[in-house]
């Protein structure tokens, strides 16, 4: 059985048992999670889409990591203009536990 879920805004699909890394999500290491916001549903074949879908998904935090480094760098050339800024986004690992 697998779950697609809107998460923070974006949306995963998910499994039992599956470990993934979403957008940051408050919470300490060991909480628990609730989706309820369940956008499709596959079970062996059965198919539930949009408002047919009465499912939640219980998840669990794993802990918290820092993405890639990104860098905007703005010039405009012969006007000495530049300007370098940079970032890491965080993200907060989850472990899908339950699909009911």
């Amino acid at each position: 059985m697998f779950a697609v879920v809107k998460i923070a805004g974006q949306q995963f699909r998910v499994q039992e048992g599956q470990s993934l890394y979403v957008p940051h999500i408050e919470g300490a290491t060991g909480d628990k999670l609730e989706f309820a916001d369940v956008l499709f549903t596959d079970s062996d074949g059965n198919i539930a889409v949009g408002g047919d879908v009465k499912v939640k998904v219980a998840a669990e935090i794993l802990g918290e990591r820092q993405g890639d480094k990104v860098i905007a760098f703005k010039m405009k050339r012969r006007k000495g203009f530049r300007k370098k800024k940079g970032h890491r986004t965080l993200f907060t690992q989850i472990r899908i536990n339950q699909i009911a």
